[in-house]
């Protein structure tokens, strides 16, 4: 089965998916002063207002895909495997967003130690695209199976590589946080459509740290989980 057929599946399943607010549709001239066109304003936070339930959904993506990576991190153990650090796995259904995808895992790869993305099977999440009015999300059925959502129309406006690699910081733990600077990868569309940094910053990269970090630590607990 395709995984746009799974996503068409998932689609009733409206109480568990993210609804993170899109990346919407904003004037870059209007949305920010002219000195510094990547601030974040009242202007370019308006559509981009969080809920707790959003903030719930992203922890619930993150606990469904941790506990997924973490039972296969058990099976590796169990084969005698030094393990250093949780391996995320994901699968791509987005051809378009290959390129952005491929950077986003470079991104985070290179920036967080204890957790690392790659593509293949057995995965833990995969990425879709088309068009959705929210734009772009993350979502999870919640039974650890999870997938991130490109749009296309929001990628044309917004720097698809920054969405890219910000819906797989909901994927590695991160909230949204939209009234930040442009340099906070997790601030969104919160600056404008002139922000382009697809990198998460010292703090953010510390956090999905020490979230991961319980992957590995919690590891004799793991053991006990069996491999979806």
């Amino acid at each position: 089965m395709s995984h746009r057929r799974v996503l068409s599946s998932l689609a009733g399943l409206a109480a568990a998916a993210l609804a993170i607010p899109a990346f919407a549709a904003a004037s870059p001239t209007a949305s920010a002063p002219a000195s510094n066109p990547s601030a974040s304003t009242a202007a370019t936070r308006a559509a981009y207002v969080g809920s707790p339930q959003d903030e719930a959904a992203t922890k619930a993506f993150y606990d469904a895909v941790m506990k997924s990576a973490r039972a296969k991190l058990a099976q590796q153990a169990k084969s005698g495997r030094k393990v250093t650090a949780v391996t995320v796995t994901y699968a791509v259904d987005a051809p378009t967003f290959q390129s952005q995808i491929n950077s986003s895992t470079q991104i985070w790869n290179s920036s967080v130690s204890n957790v690392q993305l790659v593509e293949g099977s057995n995965y833990d999440f995969y990425y879709t695209e088309g068009n959705d009015p929210r734009g772009s999300y993350a979502s999870t059925d919640g039974h650890g199976s999870g997938y991130v959502f490109l749009d296309y129309a929001q990628a044309q406006e917004y720097d698809p590589t920054r969405i890219t690699a910000h819906e797989t910081g909901h994927v590695l733990g991160l909230p949204d946080h939209y009234t930040g600077p442009c340099s906070e990868l997790m601030s969104g569309g919160g600056p404008g459509p002139s922000c382009t940094n697809p990198y998460p910053d010292s703090t953010e990269r510390s956090r999905v740290n020490s979230l991961w970090a319980n992957g590995i630590t919690s590891l004799p607990n793991a053991a006990f989980h069996v491999a979806k």
